[in-house]
């Protein structure tokens, strides 16, 4: 006589079978995760052969794969880049860098960089620091979309040379690129768009002294492609197509100051910027003085030194008619519920003036 009726066989033998099936799971999804490491290797791979086509080559001093079983995790100890095609070469160092991809996006890279990160070239040493860096990149090596950059605690100090110290400092800051048009093979248009919070730039201007929020959204349009090379090389590519920066939208905000602009730049053929940009600006009074001091102590520029000399005298004699003069600089308009004034922002050869105002000289961009 069979001790088990078969009805109590089948249950208890019942569990096997959703066992069996969380172990095809297990084994299908470890199978789909070795699948997605092996290809986000290789983009991650892919990232840095292009990278290297354009000068700019990444190593690790070792590295790891990890993060099963929803990411893929590729670490990178004591990293470095050697930035061969900037003028001057360049080398940049970190302690570590983390690069996750999740497993249903392996188009998507986000890349945690640990502070702080040298950059060193000749004769010149700098030091970054901040509390949060990532970077992300959107799409593949040979298809591109999107790039972006941000920070939380930004800093920036020259180490030695003729002027050591901090240079560069921001509560926040942001950089985004994306294709917006045409591909990276074949006329693309380039979106860039930078945000800048509570940031601080002694080194450039000591009016940058003060912390100042920026937000900037521009088009480059000119490009031939978008293969691997330094920017100063595709800046002299728009140049030489007659191309343009178009400026969108830029907004800059220090204290009771507050300047939108938007226009269109070139650039001539030496680099320099060479344009018309509309500026509509509220507080810019408080600024002039300041501007004046500025001018008077130019050397080899009688212009401007009249004119500071004339900003000046204003503003000992009658503080508040400085604020009648810049209204007189152009049409009288309303900002954000202010009283603005839209004038003139000109660039012609890289010599930036606001209305009779000579601003200074700006770089090169090639």
């Amino acid at each position: 006589m069979d001790q088990y009726p078969p009805l109590q066989r089948r249950r208890s033998i019942g569990w096997l079978i959703p066992a069996l099936v969380l172990v095809i799971i297990a084994a299908g999804w470890s199978a789909f995760w070795f699948y997605a490491a092996d290809r986000a290797r290789g983009t991650i791979a892919g990232w840095i052969e292009r990278e290297a086509s354009g000068g700019r080559v990444y190593t690790c001093g070792s590295q790891t794969l990890g993060g099963f079983p929803f990411r893929i995790e590729f670490r990178c100890n004591q990293a470095s880049a050697d930035l061969t095609k900037t003028q001057p070469p360049l080398k940049l160092s970190a302690t570590n860098i983390l690069a996750a991809v999740q497993v249903y996006q392996p188009t998507l890279v986000i890349a945690e960089i640990d502070a702080p990160l040298t950059v060193a070239g000749p004769g010149q040493q700098m030091t970054a620091n901040w509390s949060l860096a990532q970077i992300s990149l959107r799409g593949t090596p040979r298809n591109p979309e999107r790039v972006s950059f941000a920070a939380e605690k930004f800093s920036l100090d020259q180490n030695g040379g003729d002027k050591p110290g901090r240079l560069f400092t921001a509560e926040k800051g942001q950089l985004h690129g994306r294709l917006a048009s045409g591909t990276v093979r074949e006329d693309p248009v380039i979106d860039v768009a930078a945000t800048l919070k509570a940031a601080t730039a002694t080194s450039w201007h000591p009016l940058a002294a003060q912390p100042f929020d920026f937000d900037g959204d521009t088009r480059l349009i000119g490009l031939r492609n978008f293969q691997p090379k330094s920017w100063p090389e595709r800046f002299r590519e728009i140049q030489q197509a007659n191309g343009r920066i178009e400026v969108r939208n830029a907004r800059l905000k220090q204290g009771d100051m507050l300047a939108v602009a938007t226009g269109n730049l070139k650039l001539t053929r030496q680099g320099f910027l060479d344009g018309d940009l509309v500026v509509t600006a509220t507080g810019i009074e408080k600024l002039l003085p300041a501007l004046g001091k500025d001018m008077l102590a130019q050397q080899g520029n009688s212009r401007s030194q009249r004119l500071g000399a004339a900003l000046n005298l204003l503003d000992q004699m009658a503080p508040g008619a400085i604020a009648g003069a810049v209204s007189l600089l152009g049409e009288q308009v309303e900002l954000e519920g202010r009283r603005a004034t839209k004038m003139p922002l000109r660039f012609k050869d890289g010599v930036a003036t606001l209305g009779p105002v000579k601003l200074g000289q700006t770089a090169p961009l090639f």
